[in-house]
């Protein structure tokens, strides 16, 4: 099993920034892919960024540019640093972990943080 505990969201003006942590426990040395998703009102959940364990990276289209996903293995954390933002961005941001064992691959999921982007 793998935990993850999410911080950094808020209430924030369009143009502002803001960084969102993640930090996993339990089983983290059979994480590969760490990420980030949200999920608006009405709608689906999205991706927004992943990272593998090697620092391979993956942006959805409405953030490339804006929003930049890093992550300190030695501290099982992902981070997501999101500049610019706009009322667009306001969510649920989740924080994910796809894990995998002899049995096959997991995804676990954080609690959620929310973010709201005043115009």
């Amino acid at each position: 099993q793998v935990q993850l505990v999410e911080s950094g969201g808020g209430l924030v003006q369009a143009g502002g920034s803001l960084r969102l942590s993640c930090a996993a426990s339990g089983r983290t040395f059979s994480i590969d892919v760490m990420g980030w998703h949200r999920q608006a009102p009405g709608k689906q959940r999205e991706l927004v960024a992943t990272i593998t364990r090697d620092g391979r990276t993956n942006y959805a289209d409405s953030v490339k540019g804006r929003f930049a996903i890093s992550r300190v293995n030695l501290k099982n954390t992902v981070y997501l640093r999101m500049n610019n933002l706009k009322p667009e961005d306001t969510a649920v941001y989740y924080c994910n972990a796809d894990a995998y064992s002899n049995y096959g691959g997991s995804r676990y999921w954080g609690q959620g943080t929310q973010i709201t982007v005043s115009s």
